[in-house]
C-alpha cells in the first residue's frame, strides 16, 4: 500500500522511478543518523538521458526546469532506498542543483527552481529547503542538469 508521499506522486501524474545504478564507485543514498544525502541525481529516464548539452544552448531554460524535475523524483527514489517509507522525511533540508551552462548563460536558479517545486508539490511545508544552484562546464554523461538533496528522517 501506498504511503501519503506516493499517493500525493500519484495525484500529480508521476511515478516514483527505480533508483538510478551508480555511474562509478558511490551509492545513490546513505543515511548517517536521522539524515540522509543522495549522491548527485541525473535526469535518467529508463536508464538514459533524453537530453544532452548546455543550458542556454543545445538545452532551453524550459526543457532544463522540467530536467531538474526528474533529477528530484529520481534523488526522492534514492531517499526510499535506504529510509525505507517517504512518509519519514520530516524535511529536505537542503537541495544543490548544478546546471551546465552555455558561457553566457545565467538563469541556473529558474532551472533549479524546477527540482525546488517538485519537492513543495510532493512534500508541502516539509519540501521548503535551504539551496545552491550552481553553474558548471560539463556534467558527467553530458547532462544538462545535476540535483542532490539532503533530507531529515522521522526516527523509525
Amino acid at each position: 500500500m501506498a504511503g501519503a508521499v506516493e499517493s500525493r506522486l500519484a495525484e500529480l501524474g508521476l511515478t516514483l522511478p527505480a533508483v538510478v545504478p551508480p555511474l562509478a564507485s558511490y551509492q545513490p543514498a546513505v543515511q548517517s543518523g536521522v539524515y540522509v544525502y543522495t549522491s548527485g541525481q541525473l535526469p535518467m529516464v529508463d536508464g538514459k538521458l533524453a537530453v544532452t548539452g548546455k543550458v542556454g544552448a543545445e538545452v532551453t531554460p524550459d526543457e532544463a526546469k522540467e530536467l531538474a524535475k526528474t533529477c528530484a523524483l529520481n534523488a526522492l527514489a534514492a531517499v526510499k532506498s535506504v529510509a525505507g517509507d517517504l512518509d519519514r522525511i520530516k524535511r529536505v533540508v537542503k537541495v544543490v542543483g548544478f546546471v551546465a551552462s552555455a558561457s553566457d548563460f545565467t538563469g541556473q536558479p529558474a532551472v533549479i527552481n524546477g527540482a525546488s517545486e517538485l519537492l513543495g508539490e510532493v512534500l508541502g511545508d516539509k519540501g521548503m529547503h535551504a539551496r545552491s544552484a550552481v553553474g558548471v562546464a560539463v556534467l558527467p554523461l553530458d547532462a544538462p542538469v545535476e540535483v542532490e538533496v539532503q533530507v531529515e528522517l522521522v526516527e523509525a
